[in-house]
């Protein structure tokens, strides 16, 4: 995975917009961060429930890791050469689920 495909799974979630912040590229959704990465960037930290954290670190601790900063929160940091594009495209989509507005989520569940 690359960073141009990171940027294009985030993006065609609704209503997400990407962010330089920090000196890194954030995605968010409603002013609200769902993920963090860089261009350069190897890895991706996504939003995920605490037991989400623990069961993907469980599942591969060479893939999955406690994110900087926020994994204490539940935020797990993804190795990039480690994740096929329909696992990173599903934890991106949780992650946005976590984070967008309950409206948002009902209309995308919808659609």
């Amino acid at each position: 995975m690359t960073f141009a495909q990171v940027q294009e799974l985030a993006l065609a979630l609704p209503s997400a917009v990407e962010e330089p912040t920090w000196g890194d590229v954030t995605f968010r959704v409603n002013g609200k961060i769902f993920a963090i990465t860089g261009t350069e960037s190897r890895h991706v930290s996504v939003k995920a429930s605490k037991e989400d954290q623990a069961e993907l670190i469980a599942s591969d601790p060479e893939t999955y890791s406690f994110a900087p900063y926020v994994g204490r929160f539940g935020w797990v940091l993804v190795q990039l050469a480690g994740v096929e594009a329909d696992e990173l495209r599903d934890l991106l989509t949780e992650a946005w689920r976590r984070t967008a507005p309950k409206k948002l989520v009902r209309e995308f569940d919808a659609a």
